[in-house]
């Protein structure tokens, strides 16, 4: 069989993408000043949600003039409450790369029927936004948590756009540098890049995207926790701290103790930092080895959060089978957790690189995988 296990051992082997591993230096006690029990509509809770809001708004660079609303049903309620609301006044260009990016393209032409142009990619490779039609409203992910393909920069967005932009940023949000002037309105959640709890969205919307939710009614019919204006004027209290329902305030305790530890690193350059470290150590173990490699085909577009690999060596026959037994051993060995691929993706490994991973978690997970696959294909040599 392979070599002796690795001696080294992650401190932390979590490295799933959703919901992403805490900071490093949170523990329950630090959410000991969640105002449980209270009204989110009292005064401690108004307060403490405000402080979300505009603690996001510091720690990304968010402009003054732009909206931050926390709402309902995490990333993907966010993107289905923009594409309600909004999608409908003019054409619209679905981009998608991978597997959520897929799902809406489904939400849009399937349940809101907008004839929309569709562009797609395959797995690992990306749309071209030279050829992208921003005269319409454009749908895309910034980051393809499933396929982990990103998009480089916003270059190719014109700021004299006639169309809205509508980014889901997921799993790019406080790991990539995000152009906001090329983006109307942008969401992601609490549980990838800061590790917080699942179930809360959030969602920013630049003066371009209040302009047309105030002059612009959908045709169907919008449900309550959908709607964002009434009487044709914006609903501002979504966006000071006034939820459309109830949200945890524990989550918001566990979101503000991320955003403190965020700040303690550096804030945005400092997690795009982190994220970028880790990514490093598995690109270079990548480029070292004949038998894995990056899924992402262009390494201008490779994400720096939601690493995602294939298996390389011929001696593999059934992939999907491989990938899996990598990753059971590394969970049953307790080294590597939650790192097979996404479902509906290609065969391979997902590892999770965000800014509250530790780049020598990364590095000793590494050891271990080298392990692994030695210890299956020694598996499959005794099969064959």
């Amino acid at each position: 069989m392979a070599d002796a296990k690795p001696a080294a051992r992650p401190v932390n082997p979590r490295f799933s993408s959703g919901p992403c591993a805490k900071p490093p230096t949170w523990t329950l006690d630090a959410l000991a000043d969640a105002p449980l029990g209270r009204s989110h509509r009292a005064a401690v809770g108004k307060a403490k949600l405000k402080a979300a809001i505009e603690t996001t708004r510091e720690v990304l660079g968010i402009p003054a003039e732009y909206r931050i609303g926390i709402v309902p049903a995490s990333d993907t309620g966010a993107v289905e409450m923009a594409l309600w609301s909004l999608l409908g006044a003019r054409p619209a260009t679905m981009v998608a790369w991978e597997s959520f990016g897929a799902g809406w393209v489904t939400d849009v032409v399937k349940q809101l029927k907008i004839d929309a142009e569709v562009k797609t990619a395959p797995y690992g490779e990306i749309v071209d936004f030279a050829e992208v039609d921003f005269g319409t409203d454009v749908v895309f992910t910034w980051n393809g948590t499933t396929s982990g393909v990103r998009l480089p920069d916003g270059a190719a967005i014109p700021a004299d756009r006639k169309g809205l932009t509508i980014c889901d940023a997921t799993s790019a949000a406080f790991a990539q540098d995000l152009p906001w002037d090329k983006l109307d309105v942008t969401t992601f959640s609490w549980q990838k890049v800061l590790g917080g709890e699942a179930a809360h969205g959030m969602i920013v919307l630049s003066p371009r995207a209040v302009e047309r939710l105030e002059s612009y009614t959908p045709a169907w019919p919008l449900p309550k926790i959908f709607r964002m204006t009434k009487g044709g004027k914006l609903i501002e209290g979504i966006f000071a701290g006034e939820t459309i329902n109830t949200p945890s305030m524990l989550a918001v305790e566990d979101y503000l103790v991320a955003l403190d530890w965020a700040k303690s690193v550096g804030g945005l350059q400092g997690l795009m930092a982190r994220a970028d470290a880790n990514a490093k150590a598995i690109w270079e173990f990548c480029e070292a080895r004949d038998w894995i490699d990056n899924l992402a085909v262009d390494p201008a577009t490779r994400s720096n959060t939601s690493v995602c690999l294939k298996f390389t060596d011929s001696r593999i026959e059934d992939g999907a089978a491989f990938a899996k037994a990598v990753a059971k051993r590394l969970e049953k060995e307790g080294v590597a957790l939650d790192v097979g691929a996404y479902r509906d993706a290609p065969p391979g490994l997902r590892i999770w690189c965000g800014g509250t991973v530790e780049t020598a978690d990364i590095e000793a997970m590494l050891l271990w995988l080298d392990w692994a696959f030695a210890e299956e294909i020694a598996a499959l040599a005794e099969t064959a």
